[in-house]
């Protein structure tokens, strides 16, 4: 019966190596034919994803680059027209078939008497300020002459005391002498180009 219990001991034990082997080679196994590992690197890495999306139509950039803008321009605007002044006249007419009363920078001046009253081509070298000032021609009657007796000479042209003569701007005075006989000009002495009134002419 010892006998009997050792054989028994000994097929069990053999039994139970037997079981064991298989799995210990199937682990084997398993190591050798097991998931493969991650391929290995080629060298190169695969390019990062950028962290900021682009700028698309409903996304657009944060700061837009804005186009240049050209600086008004500072000159005067397009329209805006600046109104000439109007120069004054000589006085009005005062007197029947008188010239250059009532115009500007006239040629002519003529009270419409003697011809002592007459002064003719005259040019003139300035008008619109405070006095205008021409030459010309007029007869000159000297002293204890008489008006037939008088001769062409060479005239200074004065129109002064600028104000108004029937609501316009005009000369309200005029004198005109002979720089050639040592005549000058004399303010107190002049033609009011309104009235016709004589101021020692």
């Amino acid at each position: 019966m010892a006998a009997v219990a050792v054989v028994g001991i000994l097929l069990t034990a053999t039994a139970a190596c037997d079981v064991s082997s298989p799995g210990v080679q199937g682990t084997e196994k398993g190591t050798e034919t097991g998931t493969p590992s991650a391929a290995p690197s080629t060298g190169g890495s695969a390019p990062a994803e950028s962290d900021v999306p682009p700028a698309t139509a409903e996304h657009p950039a944060e700061h837009p680059v804005k186009a240049p803008v050209s600086p008004l321009p500072t000159h005067a605007s397009a329209g805006t027209a600046t109104v000439p002044a109007v120069p004054p006249v000589l006085g009005m007419p005062w007197a029947q078939n008188q010239q250059g009363y009532g115009q500007v920078r006239p040629a002519t001046i003529f009270n419409g008497g003697d011809p002592t009253g007459l002064v003719q081509s005259v040019t003139w070298s300035s008008w619109g300020g405070a006095s205008a000032v021409g030459t010309g021609t007029a007869e000159y009657v000297g002293p204890g002459q008489s008006v037939a007796d008088g001769t062409e000479a060479r005239a200074e042209v004065v129109a002064f005391r600028l104000g108004s003569c029937a609501g316009k701007k005009a000369y309200r005075a005029i004198e005109w002498y002979f720089p050639a006989h040592g005549q000058h000009f004399d303010p107190t002495r002049y033609i009011d180009t309104c009235t016709g009134e004589n101021h020692g002419m």
